[in-house]
């Protein structure tokens, strides 16, 4: 069972229709609904535990070893700083 949650708004008194539904749609997306609504569209499978509990393994295995090359001075944060994600382009 899904739990609900409600948004309500009430118009104020020299408020206008559009400021209104402005105010429902921020309420909405601070309550987190409009991320939720859009992955629910969609039906995905649910991963297993075991799935789930190797990625965390590799993932702390990882930052781990990140972080023991940070120790040892081969990797410098101040140069790591500037660098960008994906995709990124001046």
């Amino acid at each position: 069972m899904m739990a609900s949650t409600r948004v309500e708004v009430r118009r104020g008194k020299n408020e206008s229709s559009t400021a209104l539904i402005r105010r429902f749609t921020r309420r909405a997306q601070g309550l987190g609904l409009v991320r939720e609504l859009r992955d629910r569209r969609y039906w995905k499978r649910a991963k297993s535990k075991n799935v789930d509990h190797k990625r965390a393994l590799i993932s702390k295995v990882r930052r781990e070893k990140y972080n023991e090359l940070v120790k040892l001075g081969k990797i410098d944060l101040t140069a790591r700083k500037n660098v960008r994600g994906k995709g990124y382009k001046k």
